[in-house]
C-alpha cells in the first residue's frame, strides 16, 4: 500500500489510457459481484519477508535499503507458526467472508512457489513451504472467499519501468529489459496464480498510481491484462487500487483509507463513485498494512463497528487489515479484535450483511442501512431521546433490534421523530424500521 504521499493524478491522461472497450462480464461474475457486494467484511493480510524488519511494507522505500542488502533478509525468513487452519478459522470467526493475500507487494517479493523469480518463499528462504498453497486450500475447505493482491510495482526488478516510488527505493534512474519484458513477467505470474490453485475469486490490483506524479502517461496495458484474467477464470472478479475512475474489465471499486465519496486520507481526489459497482473500501486494524513492532495502537471495537457500519451505510464493503507477524502468526491483538467483531456481528450482522446504502447520508449521531422494507438506523451517539429522520418512505413499525421491543414515532411531513424512554447507549444502538 501506499504510504501517506499524495499523488497528483491525472484524470486526463488517464482516460485515454485505458481503452475503453466494452466489458459484458459472464453471468457467473455477475453474481460473484452481488456475493461480493452482500459480504460487507474481508480481512486483508499484508504479509512479504519486510515483516523480518517489522518496520512496514514500504521500509526499503521509506528506508532507503539497498536492495541487494534488503533481499538477504529472505534468508531470514522462516514463519515456523505459520497454520493456514488457525488464520481462516479466526478470519471465519470474525465474521468476515473472505481474505485478501499479498502475492507479491512492491518489494517483489512472491509468497508462493512461482517458476518465473526465484525470488519467493520456495527458493529464496529456508521455510521451503508455499504457503499460498496452504492458505487458498484452507480457504476451500472453509468457504471463505480468496482474493489476491497483485502489485503492478516491483522496486527489486532492472526491467520494471521506472515511477516515483521505484525510483526512490532502488536509486536507479533508468530500467532495462524494456516494459515488454516486465509485462509478459507478470501475466505469466497471474497465470500461474488462476491456473494452479483452484477457485480464485478476485485479483487485487496496486501500483498504477507509481506513474502519476511525474505527469507522464503510461499504458499499463490494464485492458488486455484484464481479458486475460477473465479468460482464465470468467467469474473471477478485478479490482484496482489506483486511485482514478473504474475502467473496461474492473469488477469492482476501491477506495483506500475512506469512505466511497470522501477524501480524507488524500487518496481519492477526483475518484466519482461508480454506483453501479460494487465497492469497497480498504483500512487498516491499527496504523500500518505490514507488521510493525512499534505500532500497537490498533483502533478500538467501538471504532471499528462504527467503520464497518458507515462503510455498509455507503454501500461499500469493509476491508480490514492485519499485518502477520514474520513468525508466521497474527499479532495478538487483531486476533483479540477478531473475536469481538465476530461477536458482536453474530448478534447484529443482520442489519449489516446484505444490506444497501441507507435512505439517510451518515449523520452525526450515526448511519442507516437497508435490506428490503426494512431500514437500520444505527445510532452510535445521540445526546437526546428524540430522534428526527427526514424519511420519505411511510414507516409501518419501528423496534429496537436487539430485543424486538417497540419504539414510538411519529410521522409527518418533514419524516419520522423516534422517541426513546432513555437515550440510546451501546456501541451501536439499532432501530429497525419497517417501511413501504
Amino acid at each position: 500500500m501506499k504510504k501517506s504521499i499524495i499523488l497528483a493524478l491525472l484524470l486526463a491522461f488517464a482516460t485515454p489510457l485505458f481503452a475503453q472497450e466494452k466489458y459484458t462480464p459472464s453471468e457467473g461474475n455477475l453474481k460473484a459481484r452481488q456475493e461480493f457486494a452482500d459480504s460487507k467484511l474481508g480481512i486483508f493480510l499484508h504479509w512479504g519477508i519486510y515483516s523480518v524488519f517489522a518496520q512496514g511494507e514500504w521500509y526499503i522505500h521509506s528506508k532507503g535499503v539497498s536492495i541487494a542488502e534488503y533481499k538477504k533478509a529472505a534468508d531470514a525468513f522462516y514463519p515456523h507458526r505459520f497454520d493456514a487452519k488457525a488464520w481462516v478459522s479466526a478470519i471465519k470467526e470474525s465474521g468476515a467472508k473472505y481474505i485478501c493475500f499479498t502475492t507479491r507487494h512492491h518489494e517483489g517479493f512472491s509468497m508462493w512457489d512461482t517458476k518465473y523469480s526465484d525470488y519467493d518463499i520456495v527458493d529464496a528462504t529456508p521455510y521451503k513451504r508455499d504457503v499460498l498453497k496452504d492458505l487458498i486450500k484452507e480457504c476451500h475447505r472453509q468457504g471463505i472467499k480468496i482474493h489476491l493482491y497483485y502489485s503492478h510495482v516491483d522496486w527489486s526488478r532492472d526491467d520494471y519501468p521506472m515511477g516515483y516510488s521505484a525510483h526512490k527505493a532502488s536509486n536507479r534512474d533508468h530500467f532495462e529489459g524494456g516494459w515488454a519484458n516486465y509485462y509478459k513477467f507478470m501475466n505469466n505470474q497471474l497465470t500461474e496464480l488462476l491456473t494452479r490453485y483452484g477457485k480464485i475469486d478476485a485479483i487485487w490490483f496496486d501500483g498504477v498510481w507509481d506513474h502519476s506524479k511525474d505527469k507522464t502517461p503510461f499504458d499499463w496495458q490494464l485492458v488486455e491484462q484484464y481479458k486475460l484474467i477473465h479468460k482464465l477464470q470468467p467469474d473471477c472478479l478485478i479490482g484496482n487500487n489506483h486511485h482514478i475512475v473504474p475502467v473496461a474489465g474492473e469488477d469492482f471499486q476501491i477506495f483506500e483509507r475512506d469512505l466511497p465519496g470522501e477524501n480524507k486520507a488524500g487518496y481519492s481526489d477526483g475518484q466519482t463513485v461508480c454506483n453501479h459497482l460494487p465497492l469497497e473500501t480498504c483500512q487498516t486494524m491499527n496504523k500500518s498494512w505490514g507488521y510493525k513492532v512499534r505500532d500497537q495502537k490498533y483502533k478500538s471495537l467501538d471504532a471499528l463497528i462504527h467503520y464497518l457500519a458507515s462503510t455498509a451505510g455507503k454501500g461499500a464493503n469493509l476491508l480490514l487489515n492485519i499485518g502477520p507477524q514474520p513468525n508466521g502468526e497474527l499479532p495478538a491483538m487483531a486476533l483479540v479484535r477478531l473475536k469481538e467483531m465476530g461477536e458482536w456481528l453474530r448478534k447484529y450482522g443482520d442489519s449489516i450483511y446484505g444490506t444497501t446504502a441507507g435512505d439517510i447520508p451518515a449523520q452525526e449521531w450515526g448511519v442507516t442501512t437497508r435490506k428490503g422494507e426494512r431500514l437500520f438506523v444505527h445510532i452510535f451517539d445521540l445526546k437526546t431521546k428524540e430522534l428526527q429522520l427526514p424519511l420519505s418512505c411511510k414507516v409501518v413499525k419501528a423496534c429496537s433490534f436487539e430485543d424486538k421491543k417497540a419504539v414510538e414515532f411519529v410521522q409527518n411531513e418533514g419524516g419520522v421523530t423516534l422517541k426513546f424512554d432513555t437515550v440510546p447507549s451501546g456501541i451501536d444502538y439499532i432501530v429497525e424500521l419497517t417501511t413501504k
